[in-house]
């Protein structure tokens, strides 16, 4: 298997006269959270994006699995939370799992302990059988990351996953994450909640499309001689 499970390079975006990405290059290794950080606009979601040959770069590529994307024969070991859900409203919330588990090729015998599983991580066994329309934001974005659970992906792709989600929730699925990275799950995940990036095993600062830094939490820290990966972050952007 390839340590590098995602690698783009010298991606180049534009829409119009707005250049969105400048000639962004990076990687995701084999079990590792990469945690890439912004404020909105910055890009984060073109890259994804790209990342997946949802979009076309003006230059540039990116490979996933070592394959050139886009490519659907490895969409299976890959689970993806886009930032706007795409949920069967007029399903509950357990017939859209078993929609997407077998999408995702889960054998059926172990259909029912998946959504189990997943359902308990998002804290909504509760609510499974509840049409997806009667759900408040935040419950749509919790089932959504439970869809991109399912089937233990070998890379998982979140942008922004935890918005709309209350603190102590929170805290759980990041430490899920956690459990998935320790047994070789890869996880790219995109966030502008700062506090978020300290979980990661690396961050890169995305800002006007372009990455002004890319390194472990502990090393720009130390780098930029700060306590905490948000003052990393505006001590970085008064730099550029």
């Amino acid at each position: 298997m390839t340590e590098k499970i995602i690698s783009i390079n010298n991606l180049k975006k534009k829409y119009g006269q707005q250049v969105v990405l400048n000639d962004v290059s990076f990687e995701v290794d084999y079990g590792q959270i990469v945690g890439l950080i912004g404020p909105s606009g910055a890009g984060k979601s073109t890259i994804i994006k790209l990342t997946l040959g949802m979009e076309k770069a003006d230059s540039g590529n990116s490979e996933v699995f070592g394959i050139h994307m886009p490519n659907r024969k490895i969409l299976n070991k890959m689970g993806y939370m886009a930032q706007s859900d795409s949920l069967y409203s007029s399903l509950s919330a357990r017939e859209n799992l078993i929609f997407f588990a077998k999408m995702r090729e889960v054998k059926k015998e172990d259909l029912a302990s998946e959504i189990d599983r997943v359902s308990q991580v998002v804290d909504l066994k509760d609510q499974l059988d509840k049409k997806v329309d009667n759900f408040s934001g935040g419950m749509k974005r919790r089932l959504s990351l439970a869809i991109a659970l399912l089937g233990n992906p070998q890379l998982l792709i979140l942008d922004e996953p935890t918005v709309g989600i209350d603190p102590a929730l929170r805290k759980n699925i990041w430490a899920e994450l956690g459990k998935l990275r320790d047994k070789g799950c890869s996880i790219l995940v995109t966030t502008h909640v700062m506090d978020e990036a300290e979980l990661t095993d690396r961050v890169a600062l995305l800002i006007d499309g372009n990455i002004i830094a890319d390194d472990t939490p502990s090393n720009l820290k130390q780098q930029y001689d700060v306590d905490s990966i948000e003052n990393v972050f505006m001590k970085a952007e008064g730099d550029m």
